[in-house]
């Protein structure tokens, strides 16, 4: 079992920055591919980015890339999402899930484990 934690989330105007944190418990987070997901009022929820258990290969949605950067520290649990140049757009609930297994996983049912949600609000 995975406990997740988002935390980060705000207001900020297009052109701001924010900085996303997920903080993992439960079983070892190092086993786990991460990634986050999005979900904005009345659409459906949409992957943004993910990266292997190890950190070292990432992807993207082709609406973020360039401008957030998906990251993790596994010796503390946490899994980061740098979110840079934010437009209206970007304006949603932002989710952590943790898959039970490793590699490129983009689809929501491929995850496993998820938190609670941190709002996301780009005025424009």
């Amino acid at each position: 079992q995975v406990q997740l934690v988002e935390s980060g989330g705000g207001l900020v105007q297009a052109g701001d920055s924010l900085k996303l944190s997920c903080a993992a418990s439960g079983r070892t987070f190092s086993s786990n591919a991460m990634a986050w997901f999005r979900q904005a009022p009345g659409k459906e929820r949409e992957f943004v980015a993910t990266i292997y258990r190890g950190g070292g290969s990432k992807y993207y949605a082709t609406s973020v890339k360039g401008r957030f950067t998906i990251s993790r520290d596994n010796a503390k649990n946490t899994v980061y999402l740098q979110m840079n140049s934010l437009k209206a757009e970007d304006t949603a609930i932002y989710y952590c899930a943790a898959s039970s297994g490793d590699g490129l996983r983009l689809s929501r049912t491929d995850y496993d484990y998820w938190g609670q949600g941190t709002q996301v609000t780009v005025s424009s």
